[in-house]
This record gives structure tokens, sequence and C-alpha cells, in this order.
């Protein structure tokens, strides 16, 4: 089985990644980033669903001491609507987990990288587009020996084009407890979601919108 690195962020994208991951037959190396998220029984949640995973690794990055995210910060978590990129964008945040798992693809000889970014219904994000995923790969393969060496590193983002219903219909076909699952940004320590904010607003849209229950436990 071909090893990849697979970003589980505890939130039902990165539950339907994993499973997508493992129906394409590869061996997988989970990975979660504590950067300092308010919201951290998403990373009990990812602890759940890795537990299959060949290993579960949990790195530590400090994104809480430069602040500037309502996920990090001093700033309060808005209800769901407004224009522009919103104050749930973590600066950086999905460079850095791509780093983090690039270096461990590296170390494990891991040829892919799975993330569950999505360009269609998301918050506006700059890091969550097509040319970001894009660039990213062409940096891993030049700033690596992988790449380099002519190994190659792919970076899979395979629910970048699919509405969140999609993504709730496929994670159903794939068989993906999303009552596990932890998305909210303002989750209580249960995982227990507020139904108020931008990623409750878009989870309940995709369920309603794939024709299923929602079963997100509320507060």
């Amino acid at each position: 089985m071909k090893k990849a690195v697979v970003l589980v962020s505890g939130g039902m994208d990165s539950a339907v990644v994993l499973a997508i991951a493992r129906e394409r037959g590869h061996a997988v190396h989970a990975l979660s980033v504590a950067y300092g998220q308010r919201h951290t029984s998403e990373l009990e949640a990812a602890a759940r669903m890795a537990a299959d995973a060949v290993e579960h690794k949990v790195v530590a990055v400090d994104l809480h001491s430069i602040g500037g995210s309502a996920l990090t910060d001093d700033i309060e978590v808005p209800a769901a609507g407004g224009d522009g990129i919103p104050v749930t964008y973590v600066p950086a945040r999905n460079t850095i987990m791509l780093s983090i798992a690039l270096g461990w693809a590296e170390v494990l000889g891991a040829a892919d990288i799975y993330c569950g970014v999505n360009a269609v219904d998301y918050s506006g994000y700059p890091d969550c587009r097509p040319e970001f995923i894009e660039a990213f790969e062409r940096l891993a393969n030049l700033a690596t020996r992988a790449g380099v060496e002519g190994a190659g590193i792919r970076v899979h983002a395979p629910l970048l084009r699919m509405s969140k219903a999609q993504i709730a219909a496929e994670g159903v076909r794939l068989g993906v407890d999303f009552a596990a699952t932890v998305s909210c940004y303002r989750a209580d320590a249960q995982g227990r979601a507020c139904g108020d904010c931008d990623a409750c607003r878009l989870r309940a849209e995709g369920f309603a919108g794939a024709g299923l229950a929602d079963p997100t436990r509320y507060a």
C-alpha cells in the first residue's frame, strides 16, 4: 500500500477525505495540528476519526501567539453571513499545515498528501482556492529532496470542487460517521455546535441539500 499523509482536523470535510484516501488504497498516516484553536474538541474528534490509521500524529504550532483570527485570538466569532474574508480566517494556516504534512511525507517516503480544502461552499478563505493547492504542489516539488530526485509529491484535494451537499452524500457513501465530527467555530467542550456560525450554516445547508438528516449535536 502506498503511504499517504492525510490532514485531519476533526470536521466533516477531513473525515470524508480520510475515507477517500482509504478507499484509494493508501496506508493512511493521519496528521492533526494543534495551532492554538479555541475549539479543541475538534482535535478530540480528529483522534476518533484517525483511530484506524497506521499512525496519528498531532503537531503543536502556536498560532495563538500571533493572533489575527477569531479562532486563535480574543476576537468574537460572528454569526453566519457577511462579505469579504471573515475574521475566522487564520493567517497562513493551510500553508503551515501542508508544510508540516510535506515534511512528514518526506520522512515517511510518502508521495501523496491529502487535505480537505473546498473552493465551492466555503467562507472565502484565500488558502482554499485551486490556485493555492496548485502553487503549493509546485513548491513541494521544488523545495524537497523527493522532488529534486524525481520521486515527486502530489497534493490531493478531492473535495476542492464539490458542494457541501455533494461532500455529505459522498461521506454517507463511504460510511463516515458525521455525528462524531466537529465543524463548529464555537463548539463547546463536548463538541456540541452553536448552530449559528458560518461553519454550522454551511454544514447544515450541506445535509439539507443532500436530503440527509442533520446528525450534528447542537448545544
